[in-house]
């Protein structure tokens, strides 16, 4: 017997429960919902593990690395690591989970990674020069109503929008 797929949750109704989890963060921790930070700390725990001098030397490590605590103990790693498991076990209950490329019929499964690489590339770059995420400029920013964060807020669905015009070819037939 085939279990069936289960819809996705109303909304409206995900999109109150992601402010009411914003809202405990903020109460709970003093700061909003964010995940740049953790992959941030990754990335200097895996430098400053492969080559602690120069996480010594170079100003941009320096700030986090080297300090008595590890920087993978950051509170924004565990709700990274929270969110891949609490994504795992939806895909589990809703019968959602395969290894599937979802592509249109126009375009190849490898051309497909490659715009999704890229585009999480350039998405991670902007987080950086942001100095933020988009659920941590934007969200949470828009959570404490700073004007930064509806100026953030526009800006991504306004790139978003531009950016799904220019490339719907590769999705759309």
């Amino acid at each position: 017997m085939k279990k069936e797929k289960q819809e996705y949750i109303n909304p409206y109704l995900g999109g109150f429960l992601l402010g009411l989890v914003l809202l405990a963060s903020i109460y709970f921790s003093g700061r909003g919902l964010g995940a740049s930070g953790a992959i941030k700390s990754f990335v200097v725990s895996v430098v400053d593990f492969v080559a602690p001098q120069h996480t010594q030397s170079a100003e941009f490590y320096k700030q986090y690395a080297g300090n008595q605590t590890s920087a993978l103990k950051s509170w924004l790693v565990f709700e990274v690591i929270g969110v891949f498991i609490g994504a795992f076990i939806s895909g589990i209950v809703s019968n959602r989970m395969t290894l599937k490329i979802d592509k249109s019929p126009v375009i190849t499964s490898v051309r497909r990674l490659v715009f999704a690489v890229i585009g999480g590339a350039l998405f991670g770059l902007g987080a950086q020069f942001a100095r933020g995420c988009t659920s941590g400029a934007a969200l949470s920013g828009m959570g404490v109503l700073a004007t930064g964060g509806f100026i953030t807020m526009l800006a991504i669905f306004g790139t978003g929008f531009l950016f799904a015009f220019l490339f719907k070819k590769h999705w759309v037939y």
